[in-house]
């Protein structure tokens, strides 16, 4: 469990890793969209974001069992993970200014902690890629750690109890809106980034904007104020945009 010392000096900032640490979901879709392809399941980029954008693995092989009858085994799996990173070796890239945010929130004392969909071993792979895992280690938790992944709040919860600090006190950055409702159902604030390069998928935008998160904004950078802003308590109202 985290340094009670540190976490009483302000909010617990909580990131999502894909999307919003790293730019990996065109990567993730493609790779899947192409393994799928190859198996006879003809499923457009369009339509996998809208399933699986901020959703587990686990999610992923239910929707295929039961809404495709298709069985994603051990041999699929395995090829699909050795292809994802493959490319994030060659094409991973972090969120621009993300490093530099990281940086500023440390330098304000604010815990920070990963909470993410994916497996642990991506997590590291994709924070170590893009030259950031030394700024969030050992604070990385995965949906593989909890019973129910994004939406439900279990992850965020599970992560805030880790850290020793409630829920009322954490500020959840997530580009889904599995993540956005995960975070509003765990009873915690919720900005949600708009910056990754999957922003521009017809209906991403629509789709966050009806979750009604606390605050939408599409630079990183902007991050460090918008902290600050709402510790103030000058947050202002809900859905507010800063950009």
């Amino acid at each position: 469990m985290a340094d009670k010392a540190l976490l009483n000096s302000g909010p617990l900032v909580i990131f999502d890793c894909d999307g919003v640490l790293v730019d990996s979901e065109p990567l993730s879709v493609r790779v899947l969209v192409e393994a799928l392809n190859r198996h006879g399941i003809d499923m457009a980029e369009e339509e996998a974001y809208q399933r699986f954008l901020g959703r587990s693995l686990a999610t992923m092989r239910q929707v295929m069992d039961e809404e495709y009858d298709f069985h994603t085994g051990p041999e699929f799996l395995e090829t699909l993970r050795l292809d994802l990173y493959d490319l994030f070796k060659t094409d991973l890239r972090p969120i621009d200014g993300i490093a530099e945010t990281l940086d500023a929130l440390a330098l304000l004392n604010l815990p920070r902690c990963v909470a993410s969909s994916s497996q642990p071993e991506r997590i590291r792979l994709s924070l170590s890629i893009t030259g950031i895992l030394d700024k969030l280690e050992p604070h990385i938790f995965s949906a593989s750690m909890v019973k129910n992944g994004k939406p439900a709040p279990d992850l965020f919860l599970y992560a805030a109890e880790q850290m020793g600090v409630t829920p009322a006190n954490c500020i959840v950055i997530e580009d889904s809106p599995a993540g956005i409702e995960a975070a509003q159902r765990a009873g915690m604030t919720v900005f949600a980034f708009t910056g990754g390069s999957h922003a521009c998928v017809p209906g991403y935008r629509e789709r966050i904007d009806e979750l009604s998160p606390d605050l939408i904004f599409d630079a990183m950078p902007d991050l460090l104020h918008l902290v600050k802003n709402h510790m103030e308590g000058r947050g202002g109202a809900s859905s507010q945009r800063a950009v």
